[in-house]
């Protein structure tokens, strides 16, 4: 069951990293390891922040391995001679936060941004070296970083099930969510996968993909170990497809094994086209009911009323529809209600759009132009999901040709069985890499230009905690000694945390 927590992004608190100046190190240290924080760094015309460790990192002249900490002050020198470029690159990162460090006699201080359900655990984590870990109150006008529930940027929670995490790039693929709206990572996979499933409709098919979804589950092959997660998101799609198949009476194409229950694409194809066309219905009134949400928790009830993503759009989406419904159905008196529902959307619409312009004559005209878009975008954008039903009856299409070819070799003599299974095999594995490849790009662009469009006006700012892993325990080059990072790091004027 999906939980309050689940609909939104995750929870931020802006926090202060505060530690006497001896401690900061360590403290800072325990915090790369922890990775929950995105500390706040100096911007531009703040202080000078380059220290030995990034000095020397450019001195070798080597391509840095990933960065790393040592848990005690390293001796820079012997890094160096022993071409330690990772733990030379996670000193000088290190050294670029302590020069960022607000500094006020023997206490220093960084501010940022930590997950409300880390702090408790990061403040321990630092107690211990003598750091605190301190709750502000956010900055006016600052939006906090954006991080799914799901998503790899700090240790996952109870709420980031296993699904919910494969389905995670495909949100993250368009953009970052911004703070204040809604996550909508369930509800794009399911929704991408039902419209994958009802384009690569083929019982034998859906089968192949599970069967792939299991084989990344278990790591295999090696060199695509890094797509394992994704593993929910494949079977996902293979389980819809399965489903479609078995719906059109489809195993491999048109072979007989299944029986017809509900429709057989070939033979109804206006029949496919209307559940395809009506299905897109469906999901762009959902898509602009969750404008209007967004809309509202971004800027309050007028942003929600005037966006064309927001109560307006949806009224004149709402009003067209009954219009084209009545249209359909003969019922005139109905379609003057719609009408009106639909003038009201687009003077709201127009309001809102003629706000954002200069005025005058040109803001007029300006409007008039993006209304007129709008309108005819809603009817495009209806009639684009008939592509579910296209691109399902080219799947099949495919299928029967491949199964007339086998059936008409299979009877004319031995020589032609074995060349009835090659066709059969060559025919079927070429249909299956291509609608793979078709409709995973056609679902995908459903979802990004017709949905998402809808649900997203600006793009948030993605979380980037600082997270490097530590070296434990005295090392050769860990030992402390002359000069270290922490004691070289020039540092910055005092600097003040707005709000």
């Amino acid at each position: 069951m999906l939980r309050a927590e689940t609909a939104i992004p995750v929870r931020m608190r802006r926090v202060a990293i505060v530690a006497p100046e001896k401690a900061l190190r360590e403290s800072l240290v325990r915090i790369a390891e922890a990775g929950c924080v995105e500390i706040d760094l100096a911007g531009d015309g703040g202080p000078d922040i380059r220290g030995p460790a990034a000095t020397r990192l450019t001195q070798l002249r080597a391509e840095p391995a990933h960065p790393a900490l040592g848990e005690a002050p390293p001796d820079l020198d012997a890094l160096e001679r022993e071409g330690r470029t990772d733990l030379l690159a996670g000193e000088a990162e290190l050294e670029e936060r302590l020069g960022s460090a607000v500094r006020h006699g023997a206490v220093a201080a960084l501010a940022g941004w930590c997950p409300e359900a880390e702090v408790g655990a990061t403040a321990a984590r630092i107690a211990g070296a003598g750091g605190a870990l301190v709750p502000l109150r956010a900055p006016r006008g600052v939006d906090p970083p954006t991080l799914l529930t799901g998503a790899d940027a700090v240790p996952p929670g109870p709420a980031a099930t296993t699904v919910r995490r494969s389905f995670t790039p495909l949100v993250t693929t368009y953009g970052t969510v911004p703070y204040a709206d809604l996550d909508p990572t369930m509800a794009a996979g399911i929704v991408y996968v039902v419209m994958f499933g009802l384009m690569f409709g083929d019982a034998g098919h859906g089968l192949l993909l599970v069967a792939v979804a299991l084989l990344l589950r278990a790591g295999r092959p090696r060199r695509v170990a890094a797509l394992r997660p994704l593993w929910p998101f494949v079977a996902g799609a293979g389980l819809t497809a399965t489903l479609a198949g078995v719906a059109y009476g489809e195993f491999f194409g048109p072979t007989g094994v299944l029986p017809v229950l509900w429709l057989e694409p070939l033979e109804e194809p206006m029949r496919l086209l209307a559940v395809a066309v009506g299905l897109g219905a469906v999901l762009l009134a959902i898509a602009y009911a969750a404008g209007i949400v967004n809309r509202w928790r971004e800027g309050g009830p007028s942003a929600a009323l005037y966006a064309t993503t927001g109560i307006a759009g949806a009224a004149l989406y709402l009003g067209l529809a009954i219009v084209a419904g009545c249209v359909w159905l003969g019922l005139a008196l109905y379609g003057v209600v719609g009408a009106v529902i639909a003038a009201v959307g687009l003077a709201l619409a127009g309001v809102g759009l003629f706000a954002t312009t200069a005025g005058g004559p040109g803001g007029a005209v300006q409007t008039g132009i993006q209304l007129f878009d709008a309108v005819v975008r809603i009817g495009s954008n209806v009639v684009s999901f008939a592509r579910l039903a296209a691109f399902g009856l080219t799947h099949a299409a495919l299928g029967a040709i491949v199964w007339d070819g086998t059936t008409a070799l299979a009877g004319r003599g031995p020589v032609a069985v074995v060349a009835a299974v090659l066709v059969f095999l060559l025919g079927n594995a070429l249909a299956f890499c291509l609608e793979a490849l078709v409709a995973g790009v056609q679902a995908l662009r459903l979802e990004f230009y017709e949905l998402f469009s809808r649900l997203f006006e600006g793009e948030g700012r993605p979380f980037r905690p600082w997270h490097l892993p530590v070296e434990h325990g005295p090392g050769s080059a860990t030992a402390a000694g002359p000069p270290t990072a922490a004691g070289a790091v020039r540092q910055g004027p005092a600097r003040e945390e707005k709000s």
